[in-house]
């Protein structure tokens, strides 16, 4: 099935003088830079340590208190209530189904105890296993959008179609190291179906780890099974081979969709990552501090959920900080003060010995312009300096995560190729020094053709696939055509290159049986 949209063109100046053909575009794939080439980045530069001890302990007093004093709240979910409790929550019920529970302080870090700093989370192909925690750096596509736009066609709702599109981008891209989740949201899928659709087009079209479905425990139930019948029942009981993206509902409250979705994942052995999603002065202080202190305490909590379920579970610490328009109370993304507040998580992440997901590409922008891009490098490299571990929203986050954007997707992922070879850290060796290339010429001659040039030449530098660092009358007479352009027709050049990977035909007979099976016995759900 040919996935491209119609074969338009955004319109570009027309070439003027020259009738040389155009250099070919440098397409940022494997080859220009052996040395990045990797399933995900094992960090090669230090973490930036933002507050002091004093600091650090005074959120961590806050937290302790938010949870000791005021409480999460729990809804809808009899069984989470009745682990805590007997964990030594103090459980007030509030009303029918709704439960507040106190933590008096040191209980859910020890309960924490037990959950690993690091582990693996195995993809399909083991080449592309990535590692959680520690010193691993982990990028993934953006999550969650209603709609896609792209140059052509503008902004609409998202279809199966363009999910599939975004698969097949992030796995042909070798700077991404993850499929991801619900890259956009397929609205043309009845709800209650799509996540069978989902999960099986990660499996099918890339060979890397991804995300399972979150909405339904059914659903994660499903995706499990998925995984069953795709690595084995027995592999999947000892090994992480999905994780899940849990968003608590903030301020303070934990619904029983959400944790008993958590503990399906957690009693298959299977990765939980647990998210409040922030925005401050609406569902947060909108002080930085106090914000960091409320997401420790809800993170925490869902943390410690997937331990009373199965000690040694995988579990992620998720930081999702942003601020608002207090104008018009608009939420804003890639601004300052949630850049500081991941730098402050990777802290207390670090101090707790938990895997961390923090930040990614986020912007508000509706287009593909300096405004998306300024926004994403102030987000991701607040991710990168603070040391979050998994970074989610790598790729194709525009207007505030409602839009996945082809063009942005492209944009992205040639940005996270840039940071493969900043994280990669300096090297200072007699080699790199370069004192033979100086010595080998002499004084007041260039450095082109010498031994330690000719050396280094084609691994000495990052080499983007996007942009365009000609002088300007070459790119002038070249039809002058700008960054959001070129864009545009990368994304297409890559779809039409794409070639899924080899997927055993049997395995692969068996998830499709499983898929129709489940569907079929279930009527068609649009809400």
């Amino acid at each position: 099935m040919n996935m491209l949209p119609p074969a338009t063109e955004p319109a570009v100046k027309p070439a003027r003088r020259s009738r040389r053909k155009a250099r070919p575009e440098r397409s940022g794939t494997p080859g220009q830079n052996p040395h990045l080439e990797v399933p995900f980045i094992r960090r090669g530069i230090p973490t930036y340590d933002l507050l002091t001890e004093d600091n650090l302990v005074k959120i961590e007093g806050a937290t302790d208190r938010i949870l000791a004093e005021i409480g999460i709240e729990f809804r809808e979910d009899p069984e989470t209530v009745e682990l805590f409790r007997k964990a030594g929550g103090t459980v007030t019920e509030k009303a029918p189904d709704t439960w507040t529970i106190r933590f008096e302080p040191g209980l859910i870090g020890e309960l924490l105890k037990t959950a690993p700093a690091r582990f693996t989370q195995h993809a399909r192909n083991p080449a592309n296993n990535v590692e959680i925690g520690g010193d691993a750096v982990v990028l993934a596509p953006a999550y969650g959008s209603p709609f896609v736009m792209d140059l052509d066609q503008g902004r609409r709702y998202g279809t199966l179609e363009d999910f599939r599109n975004f698969i097949k981008l992030g796995q042909s891209s070798p700077w991404l190291h993850h499929s991801g989740g619900t890259i956009c949201e397929p609205t043309d899928i009845p709800v209650n179906k799509r996540h069978l659709d989902m999960v099986y087009s990660h499996i099918r079209y890339s060979d890397r780890a991804f995300l399972g479905s979150i909405t339904h425990p059914e659903r994660a139930a499903d995706s499990i099974e998925m995984c069953r019948i795709l690595f084995g029942a027995e592999f999947v009981d000892a090994h992480c081979v999905v994780m899940a993206n849990f968003n608590t509902t903030s301020p303070l409250v934990l619904d029983g969709i959400t944790t008993r979705g958590i503990r399906t994942y957690a009693a298959a052995n299977q990765g939980a990552i647990i998210v409040p999603f922030l925005l401050g002065g609406a569902v947060s202080p909108l002080t930085m501090a106090g914000a960091i202190a409320q997401c420790m305490a809800e993170s925490l909590v869902g943390c410690a959920l997937t331990q009373l379920v199965r000690p040694g579970a995988p579990a992620v610490l998720g930081g999702f900080l942003s601020s608002m328009s207090l104008r018009s109370g608009s939420p804003t993304f890639g601004t300052p003060e949630p850049a500081l507040g991941s730098l402050v998580m990777g802290q207390l992440a670090r101090r707790l010995n938990l895997p961390l997901r923090a930040a990614g590409n986020f912007s508000t922008s509706k287009r593909p312009d300096g405004q998306a891009m300024q926004q994403a490098m102030m987000s991701m490299m607040s991710a990168v300096q603070g040391g979050a571990n998994y970074i989610l929203h790598s790729a194709g986050f525009l207007d505030g995560l409602l839009s996945m954007s082809y063009e942005k997707f492209v944009m992205d992922c040639d940005m996270c190729g840039a940071l493969h070879a900043y994280l990669r850290g300096l090297e200072v060796t007699d080699e790199t020094l370069g004192l033979d290339a100086l010595a080998q010429n002499g004084p007041g001659e260039h450095l082109f053709g010498t031994d330690h040039t000719l050396r280094h030449y084609q691994t000495a530098y990052w080499d983007s696939g996007l942009n365009d660092d000609q002088p300007w009358e070459t790119w002038d007479e070249q039809g002058a055509v700008d960054y959001a352009a070129r864009a545009n027709l990368r994304w297409k050049e890559i779809l039409q290159g794409y070639v899924p990977p080899p997927l055993d035909m049997d395995t692969d007979m068996a998830l499709q049986d499983f898929v129709a099976r489940r569907k079929a016995s279930m009527a068609d759900a649009w809400y």
